[in-house]
């Protein structure tokens, strides 16, 4: 047994505070309760290269069966989260302190594939009918440009360019913080369509002296979480339509931009995908001609060219 190795929750604080500059506030929020809660009552007190495999299997099996605060099993995504965070942690002191990781071998959960639910343009209209009219500008740009909560809430007046009708988006509102955008990807400039220009120039007579587009009374950004549950939620209700997340709101532009025939390259770089790959990934079932896959579009080249015979 070596005795030349940090205990892990000591570990565990230099690891901190030399990743912490690559972390966005909200990631770091969730390593801190996830630490807090799971790795560190469970490994806390062991030296990082006293932990075996065995050990690692024992928390995987100790988080499936344990219950959370609000009485529900974890699911294998949450599972996952903490193991995640549990291998890098594991896998830089190996690196430092040169030793084998003991999380070589173990396996993630397998978890559940989410299934999208957009809504359709019929339902899209019906919605804006109905929603409370200071969330009207609001919804149609959410609908019409694919914007996350985050990018809705941090644009800025300053941000958007009538004159070459388009949307920057370069930052993003999330926990009370204004933030550096997902990734570098997500850094992009957003096609002003007619509705969504229609509802930009209705807002700017609203908050066109305020900071940002869509803000409260006192010039504050909106917060995700209070739009969610007393406009969204409610709003849904109303209409009879199923819960839903407001992240669909996203994928509902994405399905509409695909049926309107919109070419893939450019939808992805409207969403802030490096490339077409997350679009066909997530979209596939809304892509045309990539669900019937009964050859008919071979059919109908051959026929503009006379028909052939083999």
């Amino acid at each position: 047994m070596r005795t030349d190795t940090p205990i892990f929750s000591d570990y565990v604080d230099s690891w901190k505070e030399l990743n912490q500059p690559l972390w966005r506030e909200s990631y770091r929020k969730s390593i801190e309760s996830s630490l807090r809660a799971h790795l560190l009552p469970w490994f806390g007190e062991k030296r990082v290269s006293d932990i075996v495999k065995l050990d690692i299997l024992e928390f995987r099996a100790h988080l499936a069966k344990a219950k959370s605060e609000r009485k529900r099993v974890r699911s294998p995504r949450t599972i996952n989260r903490n193991l995640k965070l549990l291998r890098s942690i594991l896998s830089e002191a190996a690196d430092q302190y040169e030793f084998k990781s003991p999380f070589i071998g173990v396996k993630l959960l397998k978890e559940q594939k989410h299934h999208i639910e957009p809504l359709s343009l019929a339902e899209v209209q019906q919605l804006l009918k109905n929603v409370r009219e200071d969330y009207r500008n609001y919804f149609q740009i959410r609908f019409f440009t694919g914007m996350r909560s985050g990018e809705m809430h941090g644009l800025r007046w300053e941000n958007v360019d009538f004159e070459r009708n388009e949307i920057l988006v370069r930052e993003t509102y999330a926990d009370k913080r204004v933030e550096y955008t997902k990734n570098d990807g997500s850094q992009r400039e957003i096609y002003l369509s007619a509705p969504v220009k229609s509802a930009l120039n209705a807002q700017y007579q609203i908050t066109g002296e305020q900071n940002y587009v869509f803000c409260t009374a006192n010039g504050q950004p909106l917060d995700t979480p209070n739009v969610y549950n007393r406009v969204w939620l409610p709003l849904l209700r109303l209409l009879g339509y199923k819960k839903r997340r407001l992240y669909e709101t996203r994928h509902t532009c994405a399905t509409l931009w695909l049926a309107a025939g919109e070419s893939p390259e450019w939808i992805a770089r409207q969403l802030g995908h490096v490339d077409t790959t997350m679009l066909f990934k997530t979209y596939s079932r809304y892509v045309p001609n990539m669900t019937r896959q009964d050859g008919s579009a071979m059919d109908r080249l051959l026929e503009t060219l006379g028909g052939t015979r083999c």
